[in-house]
């Protein structure tokens, strides 16, 4: 019988392609874990009530108030206020 696998740590060392795939993560399932809600704007586009002015699509997100703008780890990073390393756990479920 094997022993699971033990959880990655905070240092974990990302892949090139975990990386990749993060960047292209959709948003609103990650979003929808944490309970936000989102209203639609049209043309796929939708906005965070919780953040007010932020709008997204898909992976991609834009901030124009606070000349932010991003993929999915930059979400998690200059929007939740996680490190590098938190926000490729939270989008990778790991």
């Amino acid at each position: 019988m094997t022993s699971p696998s033990p959880k990655p740590s905070l240092s974990t060392r990302w892949t090139r392609e975990q990386i990749r795939a993060a960047r292209l993560a959709p948003l609103w399932p990650l979003l929808q874990k944490r309970g936000l809600q989102r209203l639609e704007q049209g043309g796929g586009n939708f906005i965070l009530p919780a953040f007010p002015g932020l709008i997204f699509k898909d992976s991609y997100w834009r901030w124009p108030q606070r000349n932010l703008a991003g993929n999915a780890i930059d979400f998690h990073v200059q929007v939740l206020g996680l490190s590098f390393h938190q926000a490729m756990h939270d989008i990778s479920g790991t």
